[in-house]
């Protein structure tokens, strides 16, 4: 007897546990933990994940398993055991982290194929079954009685693949290929019967007695200028044949990318690098804090490090924010390792990231650059995990499973004994602290590679601006120096901290602001649609002429947005070719890339952008960056505001001056006395570490305590209050008297999409029984959260207070 113990796909605090299936006969030889199977579950059968196989169950009735759908696993061993660690910590369901590791096509609708990969013979039953054919339905298999164990080891030698074909739009990239399908001298009998008039059927006869290889059937037409239905009278008259060929979809393919050698490295460098060396070659888990000033080379030491890892036969992750993963990331990469990399980010459609998981899964590549999601690549062998621009927030994530990825690095790094690398030029607190500690060790670059000096930063008070009669949103002095740079042809990036033309519309008369109908939160205005939207719920309403208040005509717009920096720029600088790169501007796919590239070759003299072009930009004309509201950020209700805005303000200059040419930064603020903006000028990360440390301190901030964010949302205002209430009081009960219960409070947006938002926050020291606290309080409000009417969101290191 086989059992099976099976997570199954019904997303709820209730199932939230394995279930026994009996394997059927034929699938003893061939299944292993980490398949996907179907298995009956009440009256309908369901998808769910293999986690163990055992002898014996203590039920005493046990259904039998309906289906494997891989012959391979999805899941290795090491993934499974981290995604129940991954649950636990994040108190999220154990089907919900399986399903974050994989691509979205494999949660779709399919068929599968079995496909011949080889002439060689393959067994007396299979040859049978394909009976010359190249491929055939995945149900003939089945139906036949040919052992699962037989095409699995065939399937593992290469000799058959599976393909999917998914019922959805998501599917696999097909060719229509053409080949002869006589042979040459029946060809050339053919030629010769053909009359003189049917000239581009013999053309194309003789190009394949030149070229007997299958050929893709758009190439053929192009080349000899024919077309497709000269290609069907030969399929007709048996001479040629067509068939459908997969590709992989290389979203890169039609981007010459130069291959490059690894540069020399600095002294520095060299001192950077050595441990981390040391770290692959005895294989020890150790974390790397790599504090490098902007242009220091720190792509170099990944690089160096990942050739290094490659050599040794070994695999390499590399994290990068999602908003860096510019093509210009991608081409350093693909220039040094060339088709052994596979990238995965949010630009790519389902198809393509399902080809590029495929590519890691079956071993073709041996790196993996990408965004957050990209810590779960299969890879079985990893020599080292890099995440770049350690500090940012996108690494964590918003909705379930809240995990952080350097977090699930660390404890991926531990399984395959391989160091972790956390790069930036403004490391987050917690992680410069830890390296202060010795918890990480640190790695210094203080000086950039090319020697030359950080770009000197000016800080330009806007309350005297404004006193001085300057109306406009640019000082006088960005104005003198975006016009002196056109004059020398040098390129300007200009940074506003927001999207949209302008962020409010608001009464003169009466002060009346237009506010979502279903969310506490001001409506902003979108120009090229005329209309109010909603960030948060999508709700959209027309400009009124009239305030709605007091029937004033008084409406004006409030607070700066790109389309409105725009503008504004046509009309000081007509003269000036500007780019803006927002939300809005860069919807589309490849649009992201399309703009740099236009930025790169010169087509234009001002980038203009929000938070996305702060990353890892590297164009040698950037002679002048201008930051127009520096302090936008500062005064949110969060205690991270102040880090934010200095990491910002520090990434951001660091795209002028990183070649020859020397850098200025121009930074516009109404509190220039404010200290994240005064030690981002300076570029004095540790003068800004010490002060604000003392200030988390002061207020009992991480990282010197941890943080949970428990959120409340109901349809009902009072049951809202009285759930948070109720889980306070439960809490403070329990917790160890050095834990600070806070709330309940409203949150900052108090209503979203007509639902009530209350929360609690826990500051604690040392609390190891705390996430079963917070399981009993789930599982105390299981009725509620599975009816949908209540909702509770715990967050065990909240990044955003909202």
């Amino acid at each position: 007897m086989k059992i099976a113990s099976v997570i199954v796909d019904v997303p709820t605090s209730a199932t939230n546990q394995t279930y026994d299936y009996l394997v059927p006969e034929k699938y003893h030889e061939i299944i292993t933990p980490g398949m996907r199977v179907t298995v009956p579950f009440g009256p309908r059968k369901i998808m769910g994940f293999v986690v163990q196989l055992k002898k014996e169950t203590h039920l005493s009735k046990v259904k039998e398993l309906h289906e494997v759908l891989d012959i391979t696993p999805v899941l290795t061993e090491e993934l499974l055991q981290l995604g129940k660690s991954v649950a636990k910590k994040t108190l999220s369901l154990y089907i919900t982290v399986f399903q974050t590791m994989l691509p979205q096509v494999l949660k779709s609708q399919y068929t599968k194929d079995l496909v011949r990969e080889t002439d060689e013979f393959l067994s007396p039953e299979l040859e049978d079954l394909f009976a010359g054919r190249e491929s055939i339905s995945f149900e003939e298999f089945t139906a036949s009685s040919i052992s699962y164990y037989q095409l699995q080891k065939q399937i593992e030698a290469g000799n058959i693949t599976i393909y999917y074909h998914v019922k959805s739009r998501i599917t696999k990239k097909q060719l229509t290929m053409v080949q002869l399908d006589v042979s040459e001298m029946r060809a050339m009998e053919a030629l010769e019967d053909l009359s003189k008039q049917a000239k581009k059927q013999k053309e194309l006869i003789q190009f394949f007695i030149e070229y007997p290889e299958p050929i893709e059937q758009a190439k053929l037409i192009q080349t000899l200028g024919t077309s497709a239905q000269t290609v069907k009278t030969l399929v007709s008259k048996g001479i040629v044949k067509t068939f459908q060929q997969e590709v992989f979809r290389d979203p890169y393919k039609n981007q010459p990318i130069e291959q490059t050698e690894a540069f020399e490295l600095t002294e520095e460098q060299a001192e950077a690098i050595k441990p981390v060396m040391a770290s692959i070659e005895n294989q020890e888990d150790n974390i790397f804090l790599l504090h490098g000033v902007t242009g220091s080379g720190k792509t170099e030491i990944y690089l160096q490090s990942i050739q290094h890892v490659i050599s040794k036969g070994q695999e390499a992750i590399v994290l990068v924010p999602e908003i860096s993963l510019t093509p210009q990331m991608v081409r350093r990469f693909k220039g040094r390792f060339g088709s052994s990399v596979a990238v995965m980010h949010s630009g790519l459609s389902a198809g393509e990231k399902y080809d590029e998981w495929r590519k890691i899964q079956q071993k073709q590549v041996q790196v993996v650059v990408g965004a957050r999601s990209a810590i779960f690549a299969p890879f079985s062998n990893i020599g080292i995990i890099i995440i770049d621009e350690e500090h940012e927030t996108t690494y964590k994530q918003e909705d379930q499973p809240r995990y952080h990825a350097r977090d699930v690095a660390i404890e991926r790094a531990v399984s395959h004994r391989c160091p972790v690398v956390l790069g930036s030029a403004t490391p987050s607190l917690e992680s410069y602290a830890r390296a202060k500690k010795g918890v990480y060790k640190l790695l210094t670059l203080a000086s950039r590679t090319n020697q030359q000096q950080m770009p000197s930063v000016e800080i330009v008070d806007m309350r005297k601006e404004l006193h001085a009669g300057n109306r406009t949103m640019f000082s006088t002095s960005l104005m003198e120096n975006m016009k002196a740079c056109m004059e020398r042809g040098e390129q300007i990036v200009l940074l506003l901290n927001r999207r949209g033309y302008s962020t409010f519309v608001m009464c003169r008369d009466c002060g009346h602001v237009s506010e979502c109908p279903h969310c506490d939160i001001a409506l902003t205005y979108h120009k090229n649609s005329h209309r109010l939207k909603c960030h948060y719920c999508s709700y959209e309403q027309a400009v009124p002429a009239h305030c709605p208040s007091c029937e004033s005509d008084s409406i004006r717009y409030f607070g700066t947005g790109t389309q409105r920096v725009e503008e504004s720029l046509a009309k000081l600088l007509p003269e000036a070719r500007v780019i803006r790169m927002d939300v809005d501007t860069t919807r589309r796919k490849g649009s992201h890339g399309k703009l740099l590239k236009q930025f790169s070759e010169k087509k234009a003299d001002i980038l203009l952008g929000t938070q996305m072009i702060a990353k890892g930009l590297d164009f040698k004309d950037v002679t002048l960056v201008g930051v127009l509201s520096a302090d936008s950020m500062l005064h949110l209700p969060d205690f991270r505001a102040s880090e934010r805005t200095f990491q910002l303000l520090t990434q951001v200059s660091g795209r002028a001056g990183r070649h020859e040419l020397t850098g200025n930064v121009i930074v516009q603020t109404y509190t220039p006395e404010h200290y994240s903006v005064t030690y981002a000028a300076g570029h004095n990360f540790l003068d800004f570490y010490q002060h604000e440390m003392a200030v988390r301190k002061a207020f009992q901030y991480p990282p010197f305590v941890f943080l949970v964010l428990v959120t409340v949302s109901h349809e009902n205002h009072a049951r809202a209050v009285q759930v948070t209430g109720e889980i306070v009081k439960q809490l403070s009960e329990i917790v160890s008297p050095g834990t600070t219960i806070l709330g309940p409070t409203p949150s900052t947006i108090a209503r979203i999409k007509d639902r009530y938002r209350y929360q609690c926050m826990i500051k604690y020291k040392h609390e190891p029984d705390l996430i079963n606290y917070l399981e009993q309080i789930q599982s105390a409000y299981a009725d509620e959260i599975r009816k949908q009417t209540l909702q509770l969101f715990i967050d065990m290191q909240p990044y955003y207070m909202m």
